[in-house]
């Protein structure tokens, strides 16, 4: 047996994964349980749980958003006001009158 097919022998018969070397428990450590708190963990209850100042906070988030959006519309309002004249000044320009010119016959 030459020395190429005995290492394509090994190498065939090794895991394909690492989930083989993996330990089948963990230690406690790796399991620790993360609190809630004042660590900035998630309150439980949802939004509507919330305390004054998350209220505040999400109010003055939406009256941002609010703004930012009416700024967006008021330019998009002013951009289609512009497009409008001017297709109405192409609309004038197609209908200039065409003189009638003499055919000599």
């Amino acid at each position: 047996m030459t020395l190429r097919i005995a290492l394509t022998r090994t190498v065939a018969r090794l895991p394909r994964t690492t989930a083989a070397f993996r330990p089948a428990t963990t230690s406690l450590i790796m399991n620790r349980g993360y609190t809630e708190g004042a660590t900035g963990g998630m309150r439980s209850g949802g939004s509507a749980s919330g305390d004054s100042f998350t209220r505040r906070e999400e109010a003055a988030e939406n009256l941002y958003i609010k703004q930012r959006e009416k700024e967006r519309i008021s330019a998009l309002r002013a951009k289609l006001a512009a497009q409008r004249k001017h297709l109405d000044d192409l609309e004038e320009d197609m209908q200039v009158p065409i003189l009638p010119t003499s055919i000599p016959w």
